[in-house]
């Protein structure tokens, strides 16, 4: 397993699990799979409403807690420097955790500008020594620059929607001069139409290897931190096969040419759910 070390010198599995839309129960089974795998990174969120079932099945993995990166997200209702605070203890509660490796804002919700005092709570919770990490999700240009303006930490982390049908090069710029990471959501663009492309197809046909193989790589050669979700435990273990070949440099920019602004999730910039 790669990793990437943060802005802060904490190193974080480059490859992760992430747990979207799975219920508790195959959050347990996909985490107990995963660990046994090889994974040492799961990406949940309290919106989710399965951090239980992967609290649970790392506790069950009979794997030290220290080996083993956890990430999740406070959730839009949440927001507010005090609800923020409250809303973390609720998360390790359901983890079953004392403290976490990575928290996020999950998004930013322009509407009701309430992500600099939420960061700021973040920050203390990282003095605090309670995450050894802070940062950030779906945020844009406009809501970080905005963030990085008015608090002392930067983020650890923006996780995206990223993949190669919605490369976001200016955020890539912007998050890599401030030394952010960026973490990759939907990183297979939900597969179909992305996993169908011709140039994945010959790709993965000159590796010996799947699309899905092909796509995961490109992001790991890129510098992205990738958490592809699955509950098939076939699937599972095929997306972590992805560390014994690497891409020419011909193959890359073939991946590249596939950017089309297909975007798949919202815009975070007028995204306003809090439910």
């Amino acid at each position: 397993m790669q990793t990437l070390t943060l802005n802060n010198g904490v190193p974080v599995p480059q490859l992760g699990l992430g747990v979207w839309p799975l219920t508790d129960a195959q959050a347990y089974a996909a985490v107990s799979h995963a660990l046994t795998a090889g994974y040492r990174h799961i990406d949940t969120a309290q919106v989710y409403d399965n951090e239980a079932g992967v609290g649970r099945a790392i506790r069950d993995a009979g794997i030290p807690r220290q080996d083993i990166f956890l990430t999740t997200k406070l959730w839009n209702a949440d927001q507010g420097y005090e609800a923020a605070l409250r809303a973390f203890d609720a998360c390790l509660e359901r983890l079953g955790t004392d403290y976490l490796d990575l928290y996020l804002i999950h998004w930013p919700v322009p509407e009701q500008q309430l992500y600099v005092e939420s960061y700021q709570a973040l920050e203390r919770l990282r003095l605090d020594g309670r995450v050894r990490a802070i940062g950030v999700s779906n945020f844009t240009a406009a809501t970080l620059d905005r963030l990085l303006a008015r608090t002392d930490i930067v983020p650890a982390l923006n996780q995206i929607e990223l993949h190669p049908y919605f490369q976001q090069h200016p955020m890539r710029k912007l998050t890599a001069r401030h030394s952010i990471a960026t973490g990759a959501w939907s990183p297979l663009a939900q597969g179909g139409t992305l996993l169908d492309e011709p140039a994945l197809r010959h790709i993965a046909e000159q590796h010996g290897k799947t699309p899905a193989q092909v796509v995961i790589r490109w992001h790991l050669q890129l510098g992205h931190v990738v958490t592809p979700r699955s509950m098939n435990p076939a699937r599972i273990t095929e997306n972590i096969a992805v560390f014994d070949f690497r891409l020419s440099h011909e193959q890359m920019r073939a991946i590249a040419a596939l950017d089309n602004g297909g975007r798949i999730g919202p815009d975070p910039d007028t995204f306003n759910r809090r439910s």
